[in-house]
C-alpha cells in the first residue's frame, strides 16, 4: 500500500474499493477491510490511517475489536460515533454469522432422511410443485429451491433455472422432488423421462443427482431406492 499519499493518489490495485472489485474480498487485509468500513479519514489521516489505530490499539489481534464499544472507537482520532457504530454493526454481523456455521447441518443419507427434509413442503399441496435440494461432498444440505409451480397433475422444470441454481450453490450434488396431490406416490413414465434427462445434465456439470423423491400422503416414491438412478 502507498501510505505516504493520500488514498485518491493511489493506484487502482491499492485503493481498498477497487481492489476489492478487481481481486474479491480475500484478497484484503483486516487494515483494508476496516478502512472501506469507515470510509473516508480525516485530515490528515485517510480511512487506511485511520484503520491502522484501530489494530494498534487491539494489538493486531482482530477479535479483541469484538468487545469494543463505541466509545473505545471514539478515542481513535478521526472516528466518530456514526462510524464506530457502522464497525460494531458488521462485526455483530460477521459474529452472527460465525454461529450460524456452526450449528449442525441437515445431513442427507437415505430416502427417509430426503423425504423427511421436503414433506413438510409437499405433502398437503392440491397442486404440483418441483424442488431441489442442493448437497455438498458430505451430502449437507446447503438449501431448497422452487424450481416450479403448476397444476392439479403436472408441473413444467425449466432445467436451466434448476441448473443455474444448483450451480450457484456450489453443489456437488442434489435430490429432485415433487409432489403427487392424487395420494398416489408411483411415478409415471413422464417423472421417470425427466429424471434421465434432469441426471445426464448433471453428469455434464459434475453435480450428481442422488435421488429424486415422489411425495404423497404420509408416503414417498424413491427412485434411488427403486434401482432408477
Amino acid at each position: 500500500m502507498q501510505q505516504n499519499k493520500p488514498i485518491h493518489a493511489w493506484s487502482n490495485s491499492d485503493k481498498p474499493r477497487e481492489k476489492l472489485m478487481l481481486h474479491g474480498r480475500k484478497s484484503l487485509s483486516s487494515i483494508e477491510l476496516l478502512a472501506i468500513l469507515i470510509g473516508h479519514g480525516h485530515q490528515d489521516n485517510s480511512a487506511v490511517d485511520i484503520a491502522m489505530a484501530i489494530m494498534k490499539k487491539a494489538q493486531n489481534h482482530l477479535p479483541n475489536i469484538y468487545r469494543w464499544e463505541v466509545d473505545d472507537f471514539c478515542k481513535i482520532k478521526g472516528l466518530g460515533r456514526a462510524k464506530a457504530i457502522g464497525i460494531i454493526a458488521a462485526l455483530e454481523l460477521a459474529n452472527r454469522k460465525s454461529q450460524l456455521d456452526e450449528q449442525p447441518k441437515t445431513r442427507i443419507t437415505c430416502s427417509d432422511d430426503a423425504y423427511n427434509a421436503m414433506r413438510h413442503v409437499l405433502e398437503d399441496l392440491n397442486h404440483e410443485e418441483f424442488w431441489i435440494v442442493t448437497l455438498n461432498q458430505k451430502n449437507n444440505v446447503i438449501a431448497q429451491h422452487k424450481i416450479s409451480e403448476g397444476g392439479i397433475t403436472a408441473t413444467v422444470v425449466d432445467q436451466r433455472k434448476l441448473f443455474k441454481k444448483a450451480i450457484d450453490d456450489k453443489s456437488t450434488g442434489m435430490i429432485l422432488f415433487h409432489n403427487h396431490p392424487s395420494g398416489n406416490q408411483m411415478a409415471s413414465e413422464q417423472d421417470i423421462q425427466l429424471t434421465k434427462t434432469l441426471q445426464a445434465g448433471g453428469k455434464l456439470l459434475d453435480i450428481s443427482v442422488l435421488d429424486h423423491i415422489i411425495v404423497a400422503q404420509n408416503a414417498y416414491y424413491s427412485f434411488a431406492d427403486e434401482g432408477l438412478l
